[in-house]
């Protein structure tokens, strides 16, 4: 009898519980699937022909091409902008297209542009002058497109309809599947001053010298894409959400004033034509100059030529192949300076160009952070494909295009500058250097998930900008050990993460339609992915993973679902749970220690046991000898003390050790002292891994990293049995802020509330 009811002890416990619970919840209604842990097949597209399951572009998947070729002319005196181009777009869908759609961004500056219109605002009690008079004085800028004709090859005119930032033109037959069709665009516009509206391309006029630096960006009429996802591309430009484009072949002569020196996407193909040959000299020196930039055009040339304005021309040829976009920047104020990196087998060039305004921090600086983004990007992706990438320095500027990008961080008159200008200007370099690899490579769609581009690309920065300060420590200032970023750490999202839920979105938010879009776009992913390494993860199989989708996706178009599948693909670690909660909720981080209970054993039947048995009509004589635990400060505790009954009572432990496990076996093993039970809570909606570090009374430390899994039965509270050879004094959760729990308050236990009870009522027996 007594072995029998035995055996069935648990099975009874378990069924009572069970039993009590549903007697408490009898009346609930039933719920759907809410677990943490559920798979997302409610948010992601089934896997096609032309995306597999894995996450890898599919036997079918296709995609579109355009090619252009193109004449610019910019005129400096009347700060305008001539082009004409020939685009030749491949159809390689498997639909036969009876349009096509062309981007024209740039007439989000139009005097008739929309954009302005649905901007809320209010008077300011205080404002700047120049911000008064550009929103109440100023005249509207008329910068838009000027359209002059669209003709077929054959020189036809090609009707076409222009709606706001896009333009249909209507092919005189549908353009079949594998078939090219070609046309040509003419246009002008009147350039606008990219300081006044922070615009991303653009001039900034120096009143000093009389000069403009022309940074030069959407300044052509662009195709749309076409894709298996949405077909044509059909969001608006309103001038914070950025692009989608086809990847193609470029041919572009750009005329301007001989004194001008002008680089952009693309091999400049004359260059002995437009170099002087003290610059070929300079040139054929920076290609073997590995640790140094070389100065191709001095500070003291660039300030010669502000002087003269030549009414000459030059015309710079530049060709690219492969890339998604082009930009260019030119002025007769432009320092210029190279170096050669060393990228797997090959050389490419670090190119930065800059007005006196930036020196010397720029002459400094700026060239060894295109190298050290290039090293390190190319470590975590791919070996950077294209020969060059160049930083230029413009005011308020931080955008990217195709081998070249524009970047903030400008000294004071008298050239001096504080660490947060240094800082900034490296940092903003890094990361629009870094966006050569995403976006211009991995080609995901900016205007429809910013965080792709941006997200992915403020992740990687926050590595290479450690890199730069361990490759380059003298740029680093006396009282830094490392690179201060200030996106990336898990800790810098918690004020953003924590704020009021009115104004924030998920992630998976288009970025327009965002608030805070540097918070959204790219703080909270960028930490998301840092954690991802660091603390879910582990660095070698994110990096894998990360390095996976990078290869995969490089000169293709990939969507979210693409990287959320490749991740996990390539890693065997089921991340449905961590996407579902860090990018498509605005749930937060917060999970503490609610009690800690300080346990004992025994063989003497405890309160429960007797209460239990009672209720059944039987008595502790039908049980075989069990192990039972003891609260510290219960009553059974009490009159055990009282009673001077020993609460670490082993005996009966030792007897079944004795007659289950050799000697050697049990040399092996481990007799513990001390008993506990933890009770985690966790009022954030957030599943993490629990990081729990334990604190013992000789002075030592243990951590435990408990998988975020542990919270896949109950998403509110858990409990931990431990059972530990040396005696707790204190547990403290996320000791080195690696989840951005948001609520530290709660995430530590000290000697004092875990002995307290113990300890009162030792002294009681004193007295």
């Amino acid at each position: 009898m007594r072995v029998f009811f035995s055996s069935i002890l648990c099975s009874l416990l378990s069924l009572f519980s069970l039993y009590a619970q549903d007697q408490k919840d009898v009346k609930k209604a039933g719920h759907e699937n809410t677990n943490k842990f559920r798979q997302l097949h409610d948010k992601f597209t089934s896997p096609n022909i032309y995306r597999n399951a894995s996450g890898a572009p599919g036997v079918a998947y296709y995609q579109q091409q355009a090619d252009y070729k193109m004449t610019v002319v910019l005129d400096d005196e009347n700060t305008k902008l001539s082009g004409f181009e020939t685009i030749t777009y491949t159809n390689n869908s498997p639909d036969a297209l009876q349009y096509l759609w062309v981007q024209l961004d740039q007439n989000v500056r139009a005097k008739d542009s929309k954009s302005p219109l649905i901007e809320a605002g209010s008077f300011e009690p205080a404002m700047r002058p120049s911000s008064f008079v550009d929103d109440y004085v100023r005249p509207v800028f008329d910068g838009g497109f000027n359209i002059e004709e669209v003709k077929d090859d054959k020189g036809a005119r090609l009707p076409y309809m222009i709606n706001r930032t896009m333009m249909r033109v209507d092919l005189p037959k549908p353009l079949k599947s594998g078939d090219k069709y070609s046309f040509s665009i003419k246009w002008w516009y009147i350039i606008n001053n990219h300081v006044i509206h922070r615009d991303r391309s653009g001039y900034e006029f120096f009143p000093e010298d009389n000069n403009r630096a022309y940074v030069m960006a959407q300044f052509y009429p662009r195709m749309a894409v076409y894709s298996d996802v949405e077909g044509w591309q059909n969001a608006q430009f309103w001038g914070d959400d950025e692009f989608a484009l086809n990847f193609g072949d470029f041919e572009v002569d750009i005329t301007v004033p001989s004194d001008h020196v002008l680089d952009g996407t693309g091999e400049l193909i004359n260059r002995k034509e437009v170099f002087t040959k003290t610059m070929m000299r300079r040139y054929e020196a920076a290609k073997k100059s590995y640790d140094k930039p070389v100065l191709i055009v001095t500070q003291e040339e660039a300030e010669a030529a502000e002087k003269t304005k030549f009414t000459t021309t030059k015309t710079w040829k530049l060709r690219a192949k492969n890339v998604r976009d082009f930009g260019f920047a030119t002025s007769r104020k432009f320092i210029w300076d190279m170096m050669a990196v060393k990228l797997g087998n090959k050389d490419v060039m670090a190119v930065s160009m800059y007005p006196k305004e930036g020196n010397p921090l720029w002459e400094d600086w700026s060239t060894k952070a295109v190298a050290s983004t290039l090293k390190s990007y190319s470590r975590m992706t791919f070996d950077y494909p294209y020969h060059k990438a160049i930083s230029v320095h413009a005011k308020n500027q931080g955008m990217e295009y195709p081998m070249i990008c524009w970047n903030y961080g400008r000294p004071k008159p008298d050239g001096t500058y504080s660490d947060r200008v240094k800082y900034g200007m490296m940092g903003v370099i890094i990361h629009e250097v870094g966006h050569n690899f995403f976006p211009m490579i991995v080609n995901s769609d900016e205007r429809k998930w910013t965080w792709m581009d941006e997200g992915l690309n403020t992740f990687v920065q926050y590595i290479a900008e450690q890199d730069f300060g361990k490759w380059y420590p003298n740029a680093l200032s006396k009282d830094d050990a490392h690179f201060p970023s200030d996106r990336g750490p898990a800790e810098m999202i918690i004020p953003y993460m924590g704020g009021n839920q009115d104004f924030i979105a998920p992630i998976m938010t288009r970025g327009s339609d965002t608030y805070q879009f540097g918070n959204n776009a790219y703080g909270k992913p960028a930490t998301a992915l840092n954690i991802l390494r660091e603390t879910v993860m582990g660095p070698k199989l994110f990096d894998f993973a990360f390095k996976t989708y990078a290869q995969r996706w490089m000169f293709k178009h990939p969507t979210p679902e693409d990287f959320f599948r490749t991740m996990e693909d390539a890693s065997a670690f089921d991340l449905d749970w961590y996407w579902r909660g860090w990018f498509y909720t605005t749930d937060w981080v917060d999970i503490g220690i609610k009690d800690i209970k300080r346990y004992y054993i025994t063989s003497t039947p405890n309160q429960y046991i007797k209460d239990y048995l009672k209720e059944r009509g039987k008595t502790v004589n039908d049980l075989i000898p069990l192990v039972y635990t003891v609260e510290e400060g219960s009553s059974d505790f009490k009159k055990s003390m009282l009673k001077d009954k020993p609460l670490q009572d082993v005996a009966l432990l030792k007897d079944y050790m004795q007659n289950n496990f050799t000697a050697e076996e049990r040399n092996k093993m481990e007799a513990p002292n001390y008993f506990y039970e933890i009770v985690f809570e966790k009022p954030g909606g957030l599943v993490m891994p629990i990081i729990a570090e334990f604190k013992y009374k000789d002075g030592t430390t243990k951590r435990v990293k408990y998988p975020a899994q542990i919270w896949s039965k109950n998403d509110k509270e858990i409990k931990k049995t431990i059972a530990s050879r040396k005696e707790i004094i204190g547990v403290v959760i996320d000791p080195d802020k690696q989840t951005a729990d948001i609520d530290t308050a709660n995430n530590s236990w000290p000697r004092a509330k875990v002995e307290s009870d113990f300890d009162t009522f030792k002294s009681k027996l004193k007295k």
